[in-house]
């Protein structure tokens, strides 16, 4: 199934009209809006391109998800976000990231996302491309991340 972008704004459109009867409880309590969604994005693109695993894990709520492909299960809690991150600070140098917001709704931000680095070792150039779905909660710290995205290494 090929998604395209306005695919995916008209998704991420579409779920904004879901009654709120049909919402499990714990979602009522997301709240993504254009400006903070942007600041999530920057804070976890700085985060990244500093090697820093703190600051990548303090942008999850404590009991957020982190998935970072849809054939592996979520990581669950902060505490396995930063063990995850504290492994990525340690195989990639030179980190660049950059974003495009899609969509925005309510309960989900959309984003395409790319990254390029050097993977050490054993010193090969990589680039990454991918999209974001991310809800926040309303402190703006990240309830759920789900990412998919492909590679080109050489």
């Amino acid at each position: 199934m090929l998604f395209t972008v306005k695919g995916m704004a008209t998704f991420a459109s579409a779920l904004a009209f879901i009654p709120s009867s049909n919402v499990h409880p714990r979602r009522l309590r997301m709240s993504v809006d254009p400006a903070a969604f942007k600041s999530w994005l920057d804070a976890y693109g700085r985060a990244w391109e500093s090697r820093d695993p703190q600051a990548a894990a303090k942008l999850f709520a404590e009991d957020g998800t982190y998935q970072v492909t849809p054939f592996l299960e979520p990581m669950r809690g902060r505490q396995a976000i930063l063990a995850y991150w504290s492994q990525v600070a340690q195989t990639e140098e030179d980190i660049r990231f950059g974003y495009e917001i899609l969509a925005v709704t309510p309960e989900i931000g959309v984003a395409q996302w790319w990254a390029s680095f050097v993977r050490t070792p054993p010193g090969l150039q990589t680039k990454l491309d991918g999209i974001f779905l991310i809800s926040l909660d309303a402190d703006c710290r990240c309830k759920s991340l789900r990412e998919w995205w492909h590679k080109q290494q050489g």
